[in-house]
Order: structure tokens, then sequence, then C-alpha cells
């Protein structure tokens, strides 16, 4: 019997997985990957919202539901598993394992003691499947569980420390996770310095009208080329170019078209369908440099702007990039700030992650998500499952992960607590929503006493270590679950089967039929937006809609 390895990213939007063959150089086999996270919600904090209200022990259901089916697509024999091995951050590893949370909701001691929360032990655990309730592996499989190094640190920004190597290096250096919840650790004289903060899925390609996560057909890249006309004028609004992830997430040639009117000028090689995060960026930075955007406006006769294949981005999708944009630099100041420096004395960054991976980071840089004087920029890809793939080829990797956490001299910044994050974050959204120019933001700055904001300076050397987000996807190859999480059903009475739910709903993720002489609804809980929308419940007329009882009560169902 082949003995199989399975390799888990828990992200924050979506999960990637990996089978590895453990008795043939640990090669890899498969993989697959989950196009949503399968919590309601738009972001860690949603997901975190959710499992507070609803519980722990459904959400780690919805989870556990979720990797069921990544394990199913990886087409191998479940019976054949020995060992798996998970990483992620505290929130998503904490409700896998079915434990405490409460304590990574709220801040301050006295809160905790209030509320009668004994923060657990997220130290390193090698448990059996038969511990997680209905994972459907054998029962004597290990289960191996990478350790937090404190609070909203956990093993997927050990992770990004690890892998790059940045512990070791005589270097001002940051790495940032760029994801919807951006994990950054700064390490200045021997000292980590980190944060978080729940930058929104837009970093992702979500909560953007044509977004997508970083899948076949995702515009991963976007290039500015001025038409022939006279700076200016509005009779040429020039042209843009873009790469496509293909089939086996390359990116490839897609088609220029006409950013005002869409018009396709030059077939490409790959057809697009949508938009991920990093071309976003390409796309916002090329824009502003172009003109066509000055933020909170676009420049066009529809204030959008016009990609490959009718995929377009509007004024209100620029805003909610900007969000996230915005809370990564807040992210970045803040920590220098507590380490005494400034940005500017911080040497190299390092990019993990899809979005770190794929996007330009050039582009990301002019619009503050690298500090502005780094002489180097290494793009790792997705450090997370690279951490969990380890694990599996040598159980033992997970001790030397806790010596790493338990040796780090860190000082953890509380960004939901932190005056100067706020103050430097009201600065960015006023960037993005009211226009703020960058020398009105300095004064600004000033008047906080805070340090300036410098120019780039020079041209950073930016340097690849994987080409791809997930290097080798094995020889059975990549599958896509665009339909991985659970689905709840409930008939409601009182129900008039006007169906106003489901066209209320933004995420399209109702359904209503007939059963027997009531009306049933049935919901994803992967597209759902989560507690922070339920705009199913408010628009229902009879009042017959229950959104926690349809998700909690609801018949499950893949």
């Amino acid at each position: 019997m082949t003995r199989i390895g399975i390799a888990i990213d828990l992200g924050t939007s979506g999960f990637r997985g990996q089978a590895l063959d453990l008795d043939r150089t640990g090669r890899v086999l498969s993989t697959a990957v989950t196009a949503r996270h399968p919590l309601p919600g738009a972001n860690v904090m949603d997901h975190l919202h959710c499992a507070l209200e609803l519980g722990v022990e459904w959400a780690q259901q919805v989870i556990v539901f979720s990797v069921n089916r990544i394990v199913a697509a990886l087409g191998i024999d479940p019976q054949h598993v020995v060992r798996l091995a998970v990483c992620g951050n505290p929130i998503q590893l904490s409700i896998f394992q079915g434990i405490e949370i409460r304590d990574l909701a709220y801040a301050g001691k006295r809160k905790l003691e209030a509320l009668g929360v004994v923060p657990p032990d997220r130290d390193a655990r090698k448990i059996k499947a038969r511990e997680i309730p209905g994972l459907a592996l054998p029962g004597e499989a290990e289960v191996l569980i990478p350790p937090a190094v404190r609070h909203e640190i956990g093993a997927d920004a050990l992770a990004m420390m690890i892998r790059t190597g940045m512990l070791e290096k005589d270097e001002i250096a940051i790495a940032t996770d760029y994801g919807t919840n951006a994990e950054m650790a700064l390490v200045v004289n021997g000292t980590v310095y980190t944060g978080s903060t729940a930058a929104g899925p837009a970093l992702e390609g979500q909560q953007i009208e044509d977004g997508l996560l970083a899948l076949p057909g995702a515009i991963c890249e976007a290039s500015y080329l001025r038409g022939n006309a006279a700076p200016g004028t509005q009779d040429d609004c020039g042209r843009f170019g873009v790469r496509v992830l293909d089939e086996e997430m390359t990116a490839r040639t897609g088609s220029t078209v006409d950013p005002c009117s869409g018009e396709t000028l030059e077939r490409g090689d790959v057809s697009a369908v949508g938009i991920t995060g990093t071309g976003v960026v390409a796309l916002i930075s090329e824009g502003i440099k172009s003109g066509l955007i000055q933020p909170p406006k676009i420049k066009t006769p529809d204030a959008a702007i016009h990609l490959a294949d009718g995929v377009k981005f509007s004024e209100k999708d620029l805003l909610e990039a900007g969000k996230a944009i915005g809370s990564v630099r807040a992210g970045h100041f803040t920590l220098c700030q507590e380490a005494g420096i400034n940005l500017e004395d911080v040497e190299a960054a390092y990019m993990s992650g899809a979005s770190g991976t794929y996007v330009n980071a050039l582009k990301a840089q002019h619009l503050g998500m690298i500090p502005p004087a780094v002489k180097k920029i290494y793009q790792v890809g997705n450090t997370s499952l690279a951490m969990a793939r380890e694990l599996v080829l040598d159980a033992d990797a997970l001790w030397k992960m806790k010596e790493v956490a338990d040796a780090l001299r860190q000082h953890h910044c509380m960004f939901a607590v932190s005056k100067t994050f706020e103050k430097v974050y009201v600065l960015e959204l006023s960037v993005w929503s009211d226009g703020l120019t960058i020398e009105q933001y300095r004064m600004f700055l000033k008047k906080y006493k805070l340090p300036t904001l410098p120019e780039i300076s020079g041209s950073a050397e930016v340097v690849k270590t994987e080409e791809k987000d997930i290097a080798e996807v094995g020889e059975l190859g990549l599958t896509i679950l665009t339909d991985a999480g659970m689905k709840r059903t409930l008939v409601f009475s009182g129900c008039a089967g006007d169906s106003l739910c489901v066209a209320e709903c933004p995420e399209n993720a109702l359904r209503i039929h007939e059963a027997g002489e009531e009306f049933a609804v049935t919901i994803d809980l992967a597209l759902c937006n989560g507690m922070a929308c339920r705009r199913c419940e408010t628009i229902c007329n009879e009042r017959a809609f229950d959104w926690v009882r349809l998700i909690t009560i609801g018949t499950g169902s893949a």
C-alpha cells in the first residue's frame, strides 16, 4: 500500500491542498483548491464573527466539510492517508481543531477575564484524525498542527518567516502575506515585530464585481500603452494589455483593448473570465500613471476601465481595492513606529501568498504596498502550503517550528488598538475615497507628529524565488472546486415563494423551490456574505426568512 500524505493551507480566502507520495521521494501527486472560503463572509473577521455567534462546533463542521471535499478531489484513496499537515492563521487553525476563539476576537486581559475566557494553548500539536469530528481520514492518521507565535500571528506567518530565511539575515526586512488577512513581520536587530490587518478580499480578487481568485482565466497583470492622440485629449484612451492565468496557472498574453470602449484591438492567446487581486493592483498603478485613474474617480466616459473579454473595473471596485491597499501601508507604517524606525529604513521586502507571487512588485510598491526604499523585493510563493508540505514529508519539522517560535524575540502590535494605525489608515481612506493628495497626506502626518511618507528611491531588484503560487501541481493535475462549500436547506413556514430574497442576494447564494405546499430555501455558505449582510432576511415581506435557522438547523448537503 502506497502511503500518502496531505498538505493543506487553510487560507482566509480559500483552501489549497496537495497529496504527496510518501514512499517515492515525497513527490506531489495532485492539487486541489477551493474558489472560496467555506464559512459565510467576505473576510476573516466575518468568519470569526460567524463562529462566535453560531458556535465553534458549527464552524468546525463547515470547515471540515470543505477539507473533506479537497481530500476527495485529490484523486487518491483516503484510506492510504497516514498524515495530514495543515497551516493557516490562528482563527482558521483554532476552528479546525474546535478550540476557544474568543481570545482572538476581544482585546484586553480584563475583557477576557470578565468573559471567563481562558486562552488555549496554540503550541505545536500532533493528534489523531479521529480527534477532529467528521474528518474523512483513517482514525489513526497523524494530524500535524504547527504553532502560533502569538495571538493573531499564527503558523502561516511563522511559515513565511522560516521559508523566506529572513530570520537568518542581517538586514532590516519586512515580510507580508498579501491576502484577505494580511500578516506582516518586521525584523530589526534580531527582534520581530508582527501585525495583522483584515485588508479585505479585494487583494484576492473578491468584492470586485468581475473579480476572482488566482485561478485559470484570471487577469493577473495589466499594462497601459498610450495611443496616438495628444496627451489630455479625449479621442484616444490608449490601450490596456493583460496577462491571464491558463489551465497550468501560467501567465500568458490576453487580449489588448481600448479601456474606454472595451473594443478588442489585438486578440490574445488566453481568454479572461475575471480579474484577480494582482491584476487589480497592476491596473490601478497603470491607471494612475496614465491619468485614467485619479482616486476616487475613473476618467473614462462610463467611469469604468474596460479590459479583455468584457471584464471591467468600476469606481466602486477602486474604493474596495483602495481600502485593502491602504491597510497594508498603514500596517507597515505602524510596525516601523513600533520598532523605532522609519519606512525608508527597511532594506528588503518579502512577498508571499498568491497575491505576493503574481503581482508586479514594482507596481505594488508604486501604490504603497511595499516600503519605498527597499533594495530587494523577494516574491516567494505560497509559504503556508509549502510549510505544510514540509511537515508532511518530515514530521519532526513540527518541533523545529516550535523551537523557532519559542526562540523569537518578538513584539506583537494589535492594529485594532494602535493610534498610529488608526491615524494612518484614516489618511489612506481619505486618499481612496476623497482624493486626498500626497502633499496633504504628508501635512497631516506632520500634524500628528509622525514621520513623513518618503518618495520611492531608485528601482529595487526583484527576485522571484517561485514563478507560481503553487510551484508543482502533480501528475494528476489541478482541480478547482467551485462548489466546495456546504449547502443548507430549510422549509420556511409562511414563505410566499416570491424569490425576493434570491434577487436581493449580492452573491447569488440562494435558491428557492417548492416543498409540498410550502417553499424551501437552499443557501451556499461559501457564497454567502455572512452576518454583516443578511439582506435576504430584511427583504422578506412575510418576515418568514430566518438566516440563522437556515444555516444552523437546515439540512446539510454537498
